[in-house]
Order: C-alpha cells, then structure tokens, then sequence
C-alpha cells in the first residue's frame, strides 16, 4: 500500500501544474524571437517565453552595429570579409543569403521605427569594424543592439495574436507518440507548464553564462543547445567559441562591459603599459585577441590599454556616449587616458545545426541567432554580422513555418 502511494505521489509531482495551447512557441525574446514572431502570419496564435524580464538579452548589449551590403559592388568584398574572418569555415550558400537578404532587413527595420545614423543629406552613415574591407555597417549611436531590439518589441506588442510571458524559463521539449516534436515543458513561479505547439523556435541565445569572464548576462547557459541534444538534434561546432579582444578590465566580478570594435574602425588604438602600439586593431578578432594575450603574458599583466587619443572629440561624444559615460563611471575619462581592457568570452558560432530555413534535424524545430549553426559565422565572427544574420534567418524561419500546413 505504501509503494503504491509513493508511486502515485511521484506520478502527481512530475504533472504539469497548467496547460497551454499555441500555433508557435518562440523561447527567447532577442531579435531572433522577436523577427520571427513579426514574420509569422498574423491568423497564428504566438507564444513567447522570456527566461527573464524580457529586456535582459544580449541582443540589448550589441553595440557597434549591424553589416549591409554597402552596394552591388561591395558584394564579393563582404563575401570575402565574411569567409576569411571565418578562417574559411563558413558555410557559403548561407553567407550569400544574408548578404542578399541584408538590404531588405535594414529598410524592414527602418520602416518599423528603428534609427540609424544618417549624415546632413538624410543618407545612411557607415562605419567600419576589424577585418571589413570597407564601411558598411548601419548603427545607432554604440547602442545599435538596444535601438534595434527595443523598436521589434514595441512592434510584437502591437500584435493581438502575440503573448509574451516573462520569467518563464524552458524546461525540456514535449513530444507526441510518434516522436515529433510538439511544444516544450516550462517553469514559471515554481509551477510547471505544458505548452503545444505546431512548431517551436529556439532563440535561447548563446553560452557565456558558463564563463568566469563573459559580455554575456548569466542566465545564458546554453539551455537551447543541452535540450536539442538530448532529443536528438544535431550540434555543430561546439568548439567555436569567439572571445572579445577589448572589454573593458575591471576587478568587480560580474558581466564584462565590451568596448565595441567600431571604436577601433574610428582610429582607437591598443597599447601595452609601455604606451607602444603591437598590433594592427583591424585584423579579425582572434588575431587581435591572441596578440593582446601574448602582450599581457610577455609583461606580466593583467590588462593592457586602448586610447582613444587619434578619435576627435566629436565622434567619441556622438558614436560613444554610452561607452564614454560607462568608462567614466569606472574612474577612466577616454578623452584624456587610455582605459584598461583585457579579452572576454564574447560569442558562440556554433549550436544547433540547422538548415538554411533554420531547421534543426528534428521537423518542426528550429534554431535562430546565436543558438543555432548555420555555417555563416564559421569558426571566426565578422564584426557586426551578428545581428543581421539573426535577423535574416529568422525571417526565413518564420517564413518555412508560414508556407507549411501544420498537422
């Protein structure tokens, strides 16, 4: 009689407190989320679970900005650019649909309200970043990320057939008898929640939680990837793991504040602590990274410096507000002293694998952003490609989801 009641008691602590029932359920509310969501037919019932509040993504942190195809004749040049910060390990029809795509993205995000950077005649203004072999990268101050994410919410909040619950974090993926992938099982204010769905977008973010020292939030630990494994997804490149040669250095423990790249496409230069120039601060990021370890280690130091001396004053105030006003608030003013910078945990390449629809190898499952791998990125990220490639495969998702008849 007892064995029984333990049976039971188990059996009722594993049922779901609630029930829920969608057409789509999107887990992560960063621009890989939210694009999708704007993407999806509007007759479909949309879910979206955000791990917490729902601001606390690293689509918020992006600063520099986000890369478009300067022209047609910039195409093979931004190919390139991609291919070889990538060490060749892209996957190519996927680099030349986010260029393709880029354009389009960028006038889609302007006509939902977002702000870039124009000069006196309204023109868009470019800047250029490490490795990019001309300016062609649309930003919004050093708070790109911020504009762009804030503007898609207010977007998706405008929809009726969009709810958003936040502090929900996922759990696991539901399946039916045969197998299929059917919803995800989540967590919000200790009761468990079934939810249903004709298909399920992971847009879980990235993997810097795991890290001592990380651009990330914390509550990014890789749930998207760890839960697409265990049922059988495809992984890919779990090794490729890119660290930011400049965030800046700081003994407080918590999130690294990154100092953008475009900081160093507008003239800011890496020194060591005897004030000497040791590598060129546009190569691709791992290089610079590698060089600033080897300076560090060759001096016995825990950091070393860049100067914002060659930036006119007018171009820190009005492109690097916020990295001038964050600096300053740790006691380093970079219009007279360089600041201390040391490399972090910055972004993950690999992930779920996924197709160029960003399908995972379990049907009716996909991955976008920084959870998923879809070979743009390959074993290096090119500077501001982040964004834009979320954004372009996640419309495309939405899209193959949109053209398919849910059973």
């Amino acid at each position: 009689m007892d064995k029984e009641k333990n049976m039971n008691n188990k059996k009722n602590a594993n049922k779901p407190d609630s029930r829920l029932d969608c057409d789509v359920v999107i887990v992560g509310c960063g621009v890989g989320g939210l694009y999708s969501a704007l993407n999806l037919d509007h007759s479909k019932k949309i879910l979206m679970l955000s791990k917490d509040a729902v601001d606390i993504c690293d689509s918020m942190l992006a600063q520099g900005g986000i890369c478009v195809l300067h022209d047609e004749g910039d195409y093979d040049a931004f190919f390139e650019d991609t291919l070889r910060a990538g060490h060749y390990e892209n996957r190519k029809e996927s680099v030349d649909i986010m260029i393709r795509s880029s354009r389009d993205v960028i006038n889609d995000l302007i006509s939902k309200g977002v702000e870039f950077e124009r000069d006196e005649k309204g023109e868009l203004t470019y800047t250029k970043e490490g490795a990019h072999s001309i300016p062609r990268i649309c930003f919004h101050e050093d708070i790109t990320g911020k504009e762009i994410t804030t503007k898609l919410l207010a977007n998706v909040r405008k929809l009726d057939n969009v709810s958003i619950m936040e502090y929900t974090c996922m759990t696991d993926l539901l399946e039916d008898e045969t197998g299929r992938i059917c919803g995800v099982l989540a967590e919000k204010d200790n009761s468990s929640i079934e939810i249903y769905a004709g298909d399920v977008i992971f847009a879980t973010g990235g993997i810097g939680g795991q890290y001592a020292y990380s651009t990330n939030y914390r509550i990014l630990t890789g749930d998207g990837c760890r839960i697409a494994s265990d049922h059988g997804a495809e992984l890919e490149h779990m090794d490729y793991v890119q660290i930011h040669p400049t965030c800046l250095y700081r003994k407080k423990k918590g999130r690294n504040f990154l100092i953008s790249e475009s900081a160093r496409g507008e003239g800011a230069i890496i020194l060591n602590h005897k004030g000497e120039r040791f590598v060129d601060e546009l190569l691709p990021r791992d290089v610079v990274t590698e060089a600033i370890r080897k300076e560090m280690e060759k001096e016995g130091v825990e950091y070393e410096f860049l100067s914002f001396e060659n930036v006119p004053d007018e171009v820190i105030r009005n492109h690097f507000p916020h990295i001038c006003e964050t600096c300053l608030e740790d006691g380093y003013d970079i219009f007279r002293e360089p600041v201390p910078i040391v490399p972090a945990q910055h972004y993950f390449m690999g992930g779920i694998h996924v197709d160029s629809n960003s399908e995972t190898t379990l049907p009716h499952l996909y991955a976008v952003g920084e959870t998923s791998c879809n070979g743009v990125h390959g074993k290096n990220r090119l500077a501001s490609n982040s964004l834009l490639e979320s954004l372009v495969f996640a419309a495309r998702a939405a899209k193959k989801i949109n053209s398919e008849e849910v059973v």
